[in-house]
Order: C-alpha cells, then sequence, then structure tokens
C-alpha cells in the first residue's frame, strides 16, 4: 500500500509538471508575436529640426574696403634757369595760393640782358618815330617803313625773350597747396639745379580715399555713387567715387576705385589708413543666421528646405551680403522653409518633424 500511494503521488506530480510546462512553452511563444505587432504598430520617431520662413527684401548691401588717403595732386617744383638763391619765402608746412613766390634764382647775366633789350627797344621806337614822320613829308623813301617797323617788332620780341628768361628765375606755385618740403637754403648757387627739386607740394582739398577692388565686387561701382569713409583715428567723412579703373593691375589684378571727399579746413591728412562703406544698388535677397548656410554632398554652398510633407531639399544660394551673426542670400524662394537648426544632420530626401521658431521659442 505504501509503495501505491508513493507511486501515484509521484505520477500526479510528474503530470501536473508536464501540463504546467506546456502552459509557459504557449505563452514563451506568443510573446514575442504580440510584441512585434505593438512595434509595427507604433509609427516611427523623426528627427527635429527648427525651419524659418523666408521673407524676400529689397536689401541695399554695403560694401566695405579697407584703403588709404592720398592727396588730389602732388608735384616737385623745379628751377627753370641756374642762378644764385636770393630769396625763399616758404619752408615745411607753409601754405600758399597759385602764383606765390616760392624762391628767387638771381643771375646777373640775365639782369644785364633785360638792359640791354630794353635800351634797343627804346632805340628802335625812337628811330620809327622819328623817321615815319620824314617818310609822310616825303623827305624818305616809303620802302623804308617796313624795315624801321620790322626792326622795331624784333627789339621788341628780344625784350620780351629777356624778360620771360629773367622770371624763369622766379619759383612760383603752380596751385593752392601746402609745402612739404624744400631742400636749397638762401645763398645756395643753383646753376646745377636746373631741372630740380626746389620744393614738394601737395593739394589736401578734396583729398581721395583709394581702395583696390576686386572684380567681383566691381559690378555696380558707379562714378557718383555716396560713400563714407571712416579714418583710422575714428574721424569720418562723406564723399563721393569720383573714378573707377577700366583696367586691373598687373600684380593684384585689383581694380583702382577713387573717392572724393571735401577736405577744406585740411585736417584729413595724406596717407592714413582708412574704411570706405558704399552702399550698393538694392537686390532681393532673404536673411537668415549664418549657422543656416550648409554644403551638399556635392560641395555647394547653400541651405535645406523643408516642403509641406517634411521632405527635405537643398538649395544652392549666392552671398548678397555677409554681415556678423547674419548673411543676406539669393537664391531661396518667398515663403521657403529653411531649416536653421539640424540641417546638417538630415539629408536630401529624408522627411523630418518641423518645428517652426516661433512654436520653439513658446516650448522653452
Amino acid at each position: 500500500m505504501k509503495a501505491s500511494r508513493i507511486t501515484a503521488v509521484v505520477l500526479v506530480l510528474a503530470a501536473a509538471g508536464w501540463i504546467a510546462s506546456g502552459h509557459m512553452q504557449s505563452d514563451a511563444d506568443t510573446k514575442p508575436a504580440e510584441t512585434k505587432a505593438v512595434d509595427q504598430a507604433k509609427p516611427e520617431k523623426l528627427f527635429r529640426v527648427a525651419v524659418q520662413r523666408a521673407e524676400l527684401q529689397q536689401h541695399q548691401r554695403t560694401l566695405t574696403l579697407s584703403g588709404r588717403t592720398e592727396a588730389d595732386k602732388k608735384v616737385t617744383v623745379m628751377a627753370r634757369t641756374g642762378g644764385v638763391v636770393t630769396k625763399l619765402d616758404v619752408r615745411r608746412g607753409s601754405h600758399v595760393k597759385k602764383g606765390d613766390v616760392i624762391a628767387v634764382l638771381s643771375d646777373d647775366a640775365r639782369e644785364a640782358q633785360v638792359a640791354q633789350a630794353q635800351a634797343l627797344f627804346e632805340q628802335r621806337k625812337d628811330e620809327l618815330s622819328a623817321k615815319k614822320k620824314l617818310i609822310e613829308m616825303g623827305s624818305m623813301p616809303r620802302l623804308e617803313l617796313g624795315n624801321l617797323q620790322s626792326q622795331y617788332k624784333a627789339a621788341q620780341a628780344a625784350l620780351a625773350a629777356a624778360v620771360a628768361e629773367q622770371d624763369r628765375g622766379v619759383v612760383r606755385a603752380p596751385w593752392d597747396g601746402i609745402v612739404t618740403d624744400v631742400p636749397i637754403d638762401v645763398g645756395q648757387a643753383a646753376f646745377s639745379f636746373m631741372g630740380q627739386n626746389i620744393a614738394q607740394m601737395v593739394s589736401l582739398d578734396p583729398m581721395l580715399a583709394v581702395v583696390e577692388v576686386s572684380e567681383r565686387k566691381l559690378a555696380g561701382l558707379t562714378v557718383g555713387t555716396p560713400a563714407e569713409v571712416r579714418l583710422i583715428s575714428g574721424q569720418t567723412a562723406q564723399g563721393r567715387i569720383r573714378y573707377v579703373s577700366k583696367s586691373a593691375s598687373d600684380k593684384t589684378r585689383t581694380y583702382r576705385v577713387e573717392v572724393e571727399i571735401p577736405n577744406k579746413d585740411g585736417k584729413i591728412p595724406d596717407g592714413i589708413t582708412c574704411e570706405v562703406k558704399i552702399k550698393m544698388a538694392p537686390v532681393e535677397a532673404v536673411h537668415l543666421p549664418r549657422s543656416a548656410l550648409t554644403f551638399s554632398s556635392a560641395g555647394d554652398l547653400g541651405v535645406r528646405t523643408v516642403d509641406d510633407t517634411g521632405l527635405v531639399a537643398f538649395v544652392p544660394v549666392d552671398i548678397a551680403e555677409d554681415e556678423q551673426n547674419s548673411m543676406w542670400v539669393n537664391g531661396v524662394a518667398e515663403n521657403a522653409q529653411v531649416i536653421i537648426e539640424g540641417q546638417d544632420f538630415v539629408r536630401e530626401g529624408e522627411k523630418v518633424d518641423v518645428v517652426k521658431t516661433a512654436e520653439r521659442t513658446a516650448q522653452q
């Protein structure tokens, strides 16, 4: 009896274990399928990007260039003859007007030539006056009148030439300006100075701001365009473009542009570093953060956009103006959704979750 009871208990336990194992196996087989169905029903999570609506605006871009000031006129005043420097009316920094005497070169030979020519002229003049009366009275032949008039005019021309030669010894200012250098002294013999430097002058009004412009930025620069000039000292002045070169420099391949600045008081010096800002013709452009710009897989510069279905596309752009924290670009259509955050983590043809900048600001 005891053995049969033990056997019965063992059989019952074995049967219970077999039944339990089958139930657990069924649960193990059905659970992955249920989980898989739930996973398939759950929507795929899209990458979230922030966008900004493109708004086309008429933008007048500013071309900023570095350059230097340059005197409108510079000249080296030279001696037209030889002699001894007997008078020197200027020094460095002197302001002179057109025609003012800078220096006088004296030569006794020129003075003697003037005196001789003057005497001969007076003689021919008196002869013509006296003999003309005799000719009119018939005491002398009329043909003699032509000879007398010829001698008179020759003496007159000789006197004018002697006076002109004497005047060459007077060095005068060719225009209003400032004397920057005087390398001679009173009493210095200038016989060897013919054609040499007597003084150097500059004209500071108007003053020029000279810049070099690359061929890409040359378009749109025209004579008469207003410009703002800021000197390295902090002083500012308003001017206008006076000259745009039509020929590039052989060394730099840039074009010379001159901006004329009024400088009546002479406060703007020659040769100082300056910055020139020129307002260009207005163009249609979109204002975007600098961070919005990116490169395509082909290496083109542009922005990534999103359509109404959330599909990403790439749009190449041209830079109209580069500012400190933002940029003006051409090539983006009106009302296009430009990705301004997350554009470097998505690619063309990919779907994304769009968050507009206003919504993103409210969430934060």
